[in-house]
């Protein structure tokens, strides 16, 4: 009976043993699944800010700012314009 007792004890131990590391390595998870979601979080507010300022370096008053001043373009006059399409009508027609 006293050998059936110790090998019941060695179980409980070896099971107990088996929970502690289970339970310490769920918790270990658990923060390493906090601390990716913390980071996924990080990454979406910098997305934000990252299109923020993409819209900033699009926006249509800096562009033509950056063509006036680095490239020397002009804006046309409103006098120089097109040449108008030239029809041909024929002699015999209207």
């Amino acid at each position: 009976m006293l050998r059936f007792n110790v090998i019941l004890l060695m179980v409980v131990v070896v099971c107990a043993l088996g929970v502690v590391t289970s339970q310490h390595r769920a918790r270990k998870l658990f923060q390493a699944l906090e601390a990716e979601q913390e980071r996924a979080r990080q990454l979406d507010v910098e997305y934000g800010q990252l299109q923020l300022e993409m819209s900033t370096w699009a926006n249509h008053p800096r562009i033509e700012k950056i063509a006036r001043e680095r490239l020397r373009m002009l804006t046309p006059d409103s006098a120089v314009r097109a040449p108008a399409a030239v029809v041909a009508v024929p002699k015999g027609g209207r």
